[in-house]
């Protein structure tokens, strides 16, 4: 009985790392991986960056991972854009501390948009969520009373379609930015990125789940 358990334990490790099994999930997680098209920008504008998490350095320095940081620059991006014919634009960052480390997310980034010329005058930081379902709801608090004409999400591929549920579950429809995608090595060699991926679809695609039986429940 143990024997066959080993192998399939064994085969269902391979196929993940090596990218044959990941494809297919990390396909379902993020099945658009590309903006449609551009942002439209109306004359009062917020972009919401999406918190993704924090990592330690080598110097032990609290700094964005490399998700999070595309998210930045993204959002920097549109924001450079934004001003360029709206009236009013706004930065949201949202995300608190579900990792317990030094410093929220959103304390964390603020430096990084500052350094790509966004003003703190016009970067908002919400430094509670500690889920993309609370980044929904509390963003939605915040954009609620500010009377803004169109929102901007801006996340990874593979979170922005249990994003974009979320918020529409709070009444608000973003236009989606993506900001990147994850990509698979296919091989016969197992990569270490591949089993990445594939925790990384499978925590979203169980989001997604998760998010329907409780709706379907009435918990939401």
């Amino acid at each position: 009985m143990r024997r066959p358990l080993a192998v399939c334990a064994i085969v269902l490790f391979w196929l993940l790392a090596a990218g044959w099994l990941t494809v297919p999930l990390l396909d379902l997680a993020q099945p658009d991986r590309h903006s449609a098209a551009p942002a439209a920008f109306a004359p009062r504008t917020a972009i919401i960056l999406l918190g993704g998490g924090t990592i330690y350095d080598d110097n032990d320095v609290l700094v964005p991972p490399r998700d999070a940081l595309r998210r930045i620059e993204v959002s920097a991006q549109n924001y450079a854009a934004c001003k360029q014919t709206a009236a009013t634009c706004a930065v949201i960052v949202s995300g608190g501390n579900p990792q317990r480390h030094s410093a929220t997310e959103a304390d964390t980034y603020l430096p990084y948009l500052l350094r790509r010329q966004v003003p703190r005058a016009d970067i908002v930081l919400e430094k509670d969520s500690r889920t993309t379902y609370e980044n929904a709801r509390n963003v939605s608090a915040i954009v609620g009373h500010s009377h803004y004409d169109t929102l901007i999400l801006v996340t990874s591929a593979y979170q922005m379609p249990r994003a974009l549920l979320d918020f529409h579950h709070f009444g608000i429809t973003p236009q989606p930015q993506i900001s990147s995608a994850r990509h698979v090595r296919l091989g016969m060699l197992p990569h270490y990125d591949n089993l990445v991926a594939a925790e990384i679809a499978l925590h979203e695609l169980i989001g997604i789940a998760q998010f329907h039986v409780y709706r379907a429940l009435g918990w939401f």
